[in-house]
């Protein structure tokens, strides 16, 4: 099973806008332009909406089928590890590795020793293909990358070949995702985190690095522009040249995790997979629960209501939903509008404040950060909301598909 080059991870919180999604995808095929989904959900969003990774495999299913989706499409386990992978691997033929635990917990001696021999060739003057200058790699600095990364991927090799007991090798993708450490990889770190995973046997087809700035979810990226164009692009030449010099998967490319918003890195983004010919995976997720929220608002009338419902306990119970996401939010609280304001507005206020739409007055990122992790609110609702969004079907469906058309595919994707 090999990813193709371009995908998109379209996480769907109430896995009820899958036909919506791929009206997005089967208008970037008429431009000429191939992009698979991936509907990807994590074992912490089952458990908060009391789903089950079933059901996610449902409503791709029944998406492609609605839509004559004839392409290839996947389900990621996102997020997984060995405590609860499991309940995902019926279900997922993708699956998201994530080891961030373990970085950084030392290594067994003996295996963190034969990880430096292994490395030995490179210490000196390295010189990597598409990257202008060179690096001097000292057998400390391979030591170092070690003790930080080597528990961590030999952690991913246990998952890995656990799911491969079941499925089988060639059932499924893998991704390793390191983006939730501490500190931005280096490209130098990076080929040694993938020496790592190629001596663990794992054929990963996607990386999941962590790069310099912010990348809070469902707003842009707050960092450095010029060196996160440094640091994507230096990681692609990583990629190039460790696909031959450690037998990698011929497909292996970057993951963008918590990529949905991220505009201003769109574009460098945009001009690096076409300046190297190379794939991108971009991964989102709460995007589309926005998406939904807008469509109530725009609804009026009852939507309207349930939008100001959540957003009027979500404000109240602003310190229990920001605490799981604290490292990928940034609100300033004195920013939020107070409840009673909110419920004064009508249905444009409300869209508008929440849709992520840079040029207009009214939006706000600190009322959308908020909603963004807010959706165990609508959850806790449960058929009210879900019944609500059939009724509403028609507004929201029309918001998701240009979200995700015209705000991140059209963008990264399609010629200008």
């Amino acid at each position: 099973m090999n990813l193709e080059k371009y995908s998109m991870g379209i996480g769907d919180r109430f896995a009820h806008q899958g036909k919506a999604q791929l009206d997005a995808l089967i208008k970037a095929k008429e431009q000429g332009v191939s992009i698979v989904p991936v509907w990807n959900k994590s074992f912490r969003e089952h458990n908060i909406i009391n789903t089950v990774p079933s059901d996610t495999r449902k409503e791709a299913d029944e998406a492609v089928q609605i839509r004559d989706w004839t392409d290839s499409y996947y389900v990621d386990a996102d997020h997984i590890g060995l405590k609860n992978v499991d309940g995902f691997i019926d279900s997922s033929d993708f699956f998201t590795l994530d080891v961030a635990d373990f970085i950084s917990e030392a290594p067994d001696e003996q295996a963190l020793h034969e990880f430096i021999s292994k490395q030995s060739k490179y210490i000196g003057t390295l010189e990597i293909p598409g990257i202008d200058s060179s690096f001097q790699v000292t057998a400390e600095m391979v030591e170092e990358i070690g003790r930080k990364f080597l528990t961590a991927i030999k952690e991913a090799g246990k998952i890995y070949r656990h799911i491969e007991s079941v499925k089988g090798s060639d059932k499924f993708i893998t991704e390793v995702s390191i983006d939730e450490s501490d500190d931005p990889q280096t490209p130098v770190e990076l080929l040694f985190i993938l020496s790592a995973v190629a001596n663990e046997g794992i054929p990963a087809q996607t990386i999941a690095p962590k790069f310099t700035g912010r990348f809070n979810k469902g707003v842009d990226y707050v960092g450095d522009l010029q060196q996160f164009t440094k640091e994507f692009e230096g990681d692609i030449a990583v990629i190039n040249f460790v696909v031959k010099e450690f037998s990698l998967p011929s497909n292996l490319k970057l993951s963008i995790h918590s990529g949905s918003d991220k505009f201003s890195i769109y574009t460098p983004i945009k001009k690096a997979i076409k300046k190297f010919n190379v794939g991108l995976h971009l991964k989102t997720a709460g995007t589309t629960w926005l998406e939904e929220l807008i469509g109530f608002a725009e609804a009026g009338g009852d939507g309207l209501d349930i939008a100001k419902e959540v957003y009027k306990k979500a404000y109240s119970k602003y310190d229990e939903l920001c605490k799981p996401y604290a490292a990928v939010i940034d609100i300033d609280k004195n920013e939020l509008p107070p409840p009673e304001t909110v419920d004064k507005w009508d249905e444009n206020t409300y869209a508008s404040t929440l849709r992520h739409d840079l040029s207009c007055e009214l939006y706000n990122l600190n009322f959308r950060q908020l909603l963004h992790v807010g959706y165990k609110i609508a959850a806790e609702m449960g058929e009210h909301y879900l019944n609500a969004l059939v009724k509403h079907e028609k507004v929201i469906a029309q918001n998701v598909m240009e979200n995700i058309y015209d705000r991140h595919l059209k963008r990264i994707f399609i010629e200008d």
